[in-house]
C-alpha cells in the first residue's frame, strides 16, 4: 500500500504539507529521511533513531548487496525485519555508486566540484567503473571482484530487501562532466528507467530519479520525461548539494544554482504525487528546498558530523574535540530536549572523543538526529501557520 496526499500548500512559498502512507506507518512531510547505510543508522539502535523522531530511513542497494547480500536479507525476513526497523524505508538504486567509485573516486570530488576544474567529456570512462548502455561494472571494494548491476538488476535487489519505497537505476553525473556527457548519460538513465518499470513485480513504491546536472534544458528534459511515467513519486539526483565533510561546504554560488535547478524540476514534475531530494540536508539547505517544494530528503550531514565530534546546535557548531570544552559544563545545547542534553555535559562528551571512546559518537549522533528532525518538525509547524 502507498499513497501520498497533501493537506496544504503553502500561500508563501511552494512549501506543501502532505502525508505518504505506507505498510509500514505515514509520514508527515516534509521530512528528513535518516541514512542506514549498511541497515543501521551509525552508532546507534533502531530503536534510539525512532527516539530521536525518525519516521523513514533509506539505506543503501549497493553495500546491502555486497554484505550480507539481498538473499540473507530476504531470508531473515526483508529490511524491516532484519533491522528491526517497524517504520517506513527507502532504498536508493546504487546509482549514486556509478559516480562515487567512478569519476568521484578518481577526482576526488564530491557532488559540488570545490574549485577543481578538470571537465569529463564523453570520450572519457572511470578507471575502477565501466559504464556501458546495458549497466555497470563495479570492482568490489569488499572482495575486489568484478559486480554487474544494471536497471533490471537494482530492481531484483531492492525487491529482495524489501523497502517499502525504491528508486530507479540511474547515473549520478559528476559535477565536472560536460554538456555532452551529461546528455549522453540522461539518455541512458531514461532508458533505464522505462527498464525499471518494466522489471518491477513488487507491489513496492518505485520512484524516478530525474538527473540533468547543471544543465537548464537537460534538467528539464528529464524532468518532463521522467514525469511523464507512471511512477509513484520522483527522486531529484544530481551534483548540487552540501558536502558531508565537516571542513568544506556548499558555497553561496552553489546554493544558488541548487534552488534553480530545483524550480526548474519541480515546475515539470506532476504536483500530485511526493518529491524526494537525493542526499541533500544541511541545515543552510533544508528551509530552502522545502519552500522549493520537495517533500522528503536524505543526507547524511547530523551521522557524519557527529562522527567528526561536531554537534548541531541553535548557536553553532561546536567541535567537541577541543581541549576548551572539558570546562564546559553546559549540555550541547541548552534550548534541546533530547536525553543527550538532558543527561550530559559538553565536557564529558569531549573527554570521550579525547579518549576514543565510540559512546562520544553514539551521544553526538543522536543529540544530532534530533535536532535535524526537530528543526524539520518547526518547519512543518510554519507551514501549518502560515508563516512559511
Amino acid at each position: 500500500m502507498f499513497k501520498f496526499s497533501i493537506v496544504k500548500n503553502s500561500k508563501k512559498s511552494r512549501a506543501r504539507l502532505g502525508f505518504l502512507e505506507t505498510d509500514h506507518g505515514v509520514v508527515e512531510t516534509p521530512a528528513m529521511v535518516a541514512v542506514a547505510t549498511q541497515a543501521t543508522v551509525k552508532t546507534l539502535t533502531s530503536e534510539e533513531a525512532i527516539e530521536a523522531g525518525s519516521q523513514i530511513l533509506i539505506c543503501n542497494t549497493f553495500h546491502l548487496h555486497l554484505k550480507p547480500g539481498e538473499n540473507v536479507v530476504k531470508n531473515n525476513g526483508g529490511l524491516h525485519k532484519f533491522m528491526n526497523w517497524p517504520r517506513p524505508l527507502m532504498t536508493d538504486s546504487a546509482g549514486y555508486q556509478v559516480f562515487s567509485l567512478g569519476f568521484g573516486r578518481d577526482q576526488k570530488v564530491g557532488k559540488i566540484a570545490s574549485g577543481k576544474t578538470k571537465i569529463i567529456s564523453q570520450a572519457v570512462q572511470p578507471s575502477r567503473v565501466k559504464i556501458t548502455d546495458r549497466g555497470v561494472y563495479f570492482n568490489s571494494p569488499v572482495e575486489g571482484k568484478r559486480i554487474f548491476i544494471g536497471p533490471s538488476e537494482s530492481i531484483k535487489i531492492q525487491e529482495q530487501l524489501g523497502a517499502d519505497i525504491i528508486f530507479t537505476f540511474d547515473e549520478c553525473t559528476s559535477p565536472l562532466a560536460d554538456h555532452e556527457y551529461t546528455k549522453h548519460s540522461l539518455e541512458r538513465t531514461h532508458r533505464w528507467a522505462n527498464i525499471c518499470l518494466e522489471e518491477k513485480i513488487s507491489k513496492q513504491a518505485l520512484f524516478g530519479i530525474v538527473q540533468g546536472g547543471k544543465f537548464k534544458d537537460l534538467r528539464i528534459q528529464s524532468a518532463k520525461f521522467i514525469g511523464s511515467l507512471p511512477f509513484d513519486g520522483f527522486g531529484i539526483g544530481g551534483e548540487f548539494g552540501s558536502s558531508p565533510h565537516p571542513e568544506s561546504g556548499c558555497g553561496d554560488k552553489d546554493k544558488k544554482i541548487m534552488t534553480e535547478m530545483l524550480d526548474w524540476v519541480l515546475a515539470e514534475l506532476p504536483p500530485k504525487k511526493p518529491r524526494h531530494l537525493l542526499g541533500i540536508g544541511h541545515p543552510d539547505d533544508i528551509e530552502k528546498i522545502i519552500k522549493a517544494g520537495v517533500d522528503t530528503f536524505d543526507c547524511i550531514v547530523p551521522t557524519h558530523y557527529a562522527r567528526h565530534g561536531i554537534a548541531f546546535t541553535s548557536e553553532g557548531k561546536p567541535d567537541l574535540n577541543k581541549t576548551i570544552f572539558l570546562k564546559d559544563k553546559k549540555p550541547l545545547d541548552e534550548k534541546c530536549a533530547c536525553l543527550v542534553c538532558q543527561n550530559y555535559t559538553r565536557a564529558y562528551i569531549c573527554h570521550l572523543l579525547r579518549a576514543n571512546e565510540i559512546t562520544a559518537l553514539r551521544l553526538l549522533t543522536y543529540h544530532n538526529l534530533s535536532y535535524f528532525n526537530k528543526y524539520v518538525a518547526e518547519i512543518r509547524e510554519k507551514i501549518k501557520t502560515g508563516k512559511l
